[in-house]
């Protein structure tokens, strides 16, 4: 299984996109200041969580939401959430 999931920065209001095999430990390194791409964008929510069983597929919809289009669809999510 891997998991592409999109995290807020409560702080910056700025997305963060990710892949992994292993969500619950992924997330707890981004939550404890641990990934150098997050750790100055604390505290971090998760917004957003899509589940696939190939690396390949979840790559491609990684580089997705990392689009013109798909950064449109994760503001619409976050929009919906905060209704």
């Amino acid at each position: 299984m891997f998991f592409v999931y999109v995290l807020k920065s409560l702080r910056t209001r700025e997305f963060y996109k990710g892949l992994t095999n292993n969500l619950n430990r992924r997330l707890i390194e981004h939550f404890n200041g641990e990934s150098k791409s997050t750790k100055n964008c604390l505290p971090l929510e998760l917004i957003h969580v899509e589940i696939y069983s190939s690396r390949e597929k979840a790559r491609k919809v990684e580089k997705f939401f990392k689009s013109g289009y798909g950064r449109e669809i994760i503001n619409e999510i976050d929009r919906e959430l905060a209704r």
